[in-house]
């Protein structure tokens, strides 16, 4: 390439969503700003489709901003393809049809990302439905797989099971044998879980999941819960679990803080473990993706685990998207398309 070229590359300009301030949905504006610039390891995806997490409505007010060298717009995930590739790439190449894992950018029309973050796009998936893989696939199976190492004939409890990585870890645990109990707030959303595969759904709202989880395991309780929720959970599922019972926290929906019962861990040899992905080294995300890409592409290639979307939204309505996120009215993923 011509330094010629190169410059042009630099000067190009694309649409994005920027946080114009932290504050409630309207602060998302499309805008144009300049094209992200390309590292020799990393790839350019023209972005096609990009999903929404939690983790964007918090960047939105302020509360969780994107890691040091990571793209200021939100995003986490994408599907796209590849534009351009950086000279030390060797894996992908221009035209690919891909979906990503990302720091942040997704929501953009283009978005640089570490080659060892690309997936192919799934065998008998759409390029659009893709984008809401990345981020749920590499969530549950670095926490519920490679770290509490659920396995088969094991019980597997699930807040918010009707969440985008809440439909997912339903499909896969299902697929690799696994007993699975769901929370949700609405009968709506439980038989909506049940229809791809919960075994057991409790409303949160009108049932003590504590009691529920007893009474359909024989008082022994769950093998491992994936919670969303934090501190006002924290005791209730140390009471949900069995013996050797694995906690998993992924999130603080239900606050940060909350007193310990050292007792409660001992009695029954359980573990307490924690993590977020979007603060992973590059390296460390490359190792989950590919696990991914090894232990869960199959398993969408033969249709047993399939995407949920409730809805998708032009880039330029971000803001509406987010509101229809934080009402919790929807099911599986929100999808933007670029």
């Amino acid at each position: 390439m011509s330094v010629r070229e190169e410059k042009e590359i630099k000067a190009t300009k694309m649409k994005a969503i920027v946080i114009t301030k932290p504050g409630e949905p309207e602060v998302l504006q499309l805008q144009e700003v300049q094209d992200p610039q390309i590292k020799d390891d990393e790839v350019l995806i023209k972005v096609h489709a990009t999903a929404l997490n939690r983790a964007d409505t918090l960047q939105r007010k302020g509360a969780y901003p994107p890691p040091q060298g990571a793209s200021p717009y939100p995003g986490l995930e994408c599907s796209g393809i590849i534009e351009f590739v950086g000279k030390n790439v060797s894996k992908w190449k221009i035209g690919d049809q891909v979906c990503a894992l990302l720091a942040g950018g997704g929501y953009a029309e283009k978005v640089a990302v570490a080659e060892g973050q690309v997936l192919p796009v799934p065998p008998g998936i759409s390029l659009k439905d893709a984008a809401s893989f990345p981020e749920v696939a590499c969530t549950v199976w670095s926490t519920i797989f490679m770290t509490s190492r659920l396995s088969k004939g094991e019980t597997l409890l699930i807040h918010g099971g009707s969440s985008g990585i809440g439909t997912f870890a339903i499909q896969i645990a299902k697929y690799l044998g696994s007993r699975v109990f769901v929370t949700a707030g609405s009968e709506e959303k439980l038989a909506f879980c049940k229809s791809i595969g919960a075994d057991v759904g409790i409303n949160y709202k009108t049932e003590d999941f504590v009691a529920r989880v007893k009474e359909e395991t024989g008082g022994q309780g769950v093998d491992v819960i994936l919670d969303c929720m934090g501190a006002s959970y924290y005791q209730r599922n140390l009471a949900s679990l069995n013996f050797d019972g694995r906690l998993f926290i992924i999130g603080f929906q239900g606050g940060v803080s909350t007193e310990l019962d050292l007792r409660a861990l001992f009695g029954k040899r359980l573990t307490v473990q924690a993590a977020g992905l979007r603060s992973r080294s590059p390296e460390n995300k490359a190792v989950i993706v590919a696990e991914v890409e090894k232990n869960v592409w199959p398993a969408i290639a033969e249709g047993k685990v399939k995407p949920v979307v409730y809805k998708s939204f032009p880039l330029s309505e971000a803001a509406e998207a987010h509101r229809l996120m934080e009402s919790s009215q929807h099911i599986g993923k929100i999808l933007l398309v670029a």
